[in-house]
């Protein structure tokens, strides 16, 4: 039931996206990639891991309508977020603060789901 509130959120979401500004497939899956690797490290269990996770789902299908919107098939798109995830790991296991700034960036873009 909160899976599919989450996704109905989400969908709507996806929906206004166009309204704040169009983002390109490349930021995207820079945002997918960093909220994904923010989610993994922080975990489900607290507000902020919640919130990650919501932020990572939406950079997620807002990177695959991207993809297909311009012509990359779904495999190429998740190729792509996997790269920008093990990429975002290791750059905030090595805690640079140009990951936590694109972070900070891609949260504030993030519509609210809940």
């Amino acid at each position: 039931m909160i899976a599919l509130f989450t996704l109905s959120s989400l969908a709507l979401a996806l929906q206004a996206a166009p309204s704040v500004g169009l983002t390109s497939y490349e930021e995207a899956v820079r945002c997918a990639g960093l909220t994904q690797a923010a989610s993994e490290l922080e975990g489900g269990e607290s507000r902020q891991g919640r919130a990650l996770y919501d932020a990572a789902l939406y950079w997620s299908l807002a990177a695959m309508q991207a993809g297909s919107a311009s012509g990359r098939s779904s495999q190429a798109a998740e190729a792509d977020q996997t790269r920008a995830r093990i990429a975002a790991v290791r750059q905030f296991s090595a805690d640079a603060r140009a990951a936590r700034a694109a972070l900070q960036a891609c949260r504030r873009r993030t519509p609210n789901l809940g």
